[in-house]
């Protein structure tokens, strides 16, 4: 059974942002098989990392309960907080959703402008952009032709990324541009995170083409009445927005 531990070990950072920001400049946590349950960021974000051989399990639940279920699993250790059963016990338990199992990226910010041309979207209602206000804040979007990216703040006011390419312009590269984009236009110096589902191999390629690079296997536990989609901010409004008011 993986230890897992009611309180965060001397080698782990104290929170999830703690931990992120490590993780992005290649600090991670010890690979001792252990599990680190720490309280939610916010209530929207709650769900479970598995880095190498370290495992963040991030819900505002009893960590007892978590340690009850991981050992009651009959699979390999290292594998425990990703296992279906357990995601399943967390679901149950939190009354929450999921979609799927993801993998987790991470790529630094790139100076100059964007390796295409783009044009900003201030009252888009393509579908990935109305899912991404219903899980990101200070959400921006742009289009370019064929495609189309999304930027804004995620899991522990991490900085996160998502394109869409048409299919007709498919294998041309777009894909690789727009992820390459995202990092020209992530503000303040800030890494630039990424989730691409496993069997999504053209994504992977994309992203991993464009410099992102994979840093371990992410499921995010959604509220299942999400709060209702923020506006979009006005052409003129300045970049990158305040941080105030972030839930």
């Amino acid at each position: 059974m993986p230890r897992v531990d009611d309180r965060t070990p001397p080698e782990v950072a104290r929170t999830l942002g703690d931990i992120l920001t490590a993780v992005a400049g290649g600090r991670f946590p010890p690979p001792d098989g252990g599990v680190t349950v720490l309280p939610q960021p916010s209530h929207r974000d709650a769900g479970v990392i598995a880095f190498t051989a370290h495992s963040v399990v991030f819900v505002d639940e009893d960590p007892r309960w978590v340690r009850g279920v991981l050992a009651a699993l009959d699979c390999d250790a290292l594998a425990a907080t990703l296992n279906p059963r357990f995601l399943a016990a967390l679901l149950d338990r939190t009354g929450r959703t999921t979609d799927t199992i993801d993998l987790l990226t991470v790529a630094d910010p790139l100076t100059g402008p964007p390796p295409l041309r783009l044009r900003e979207l201030t009252a888009a209602d393509h579908p990935r952009e109305v899912r991404a206000r219903s899980r990101r804040d200070d959400v921006r979007v742009w289009a370019a032709e064929g495609g189309l990216l999304i930027l804004g703040r995620g899991v522990a006011g991490r900085w996160e990324t998502a394109i869409e390419v048409d299919e007709a312009l498919r294998h041309r590269g777009l894909g690789r541009a727009l992820a390459t984009a995202a990092r020209h236009l992530v503000p303040d110096g800030q890494p630039v995170w990424s989730q691409q589902a496993a069997g999504n191999a053209r994504s992977v390629r994309a992203f991993h083409a464009a410099g992102f690079r994979p840093v371990g296997a992410e499921a995010l536990l959604h509220p299942r009445h999400p709060p209702p989609a923020l506006q979009a901010p006005p052409a003129n409004a300045p970049w990158p927005p305040s941080r105030a008011g972030r839930s």
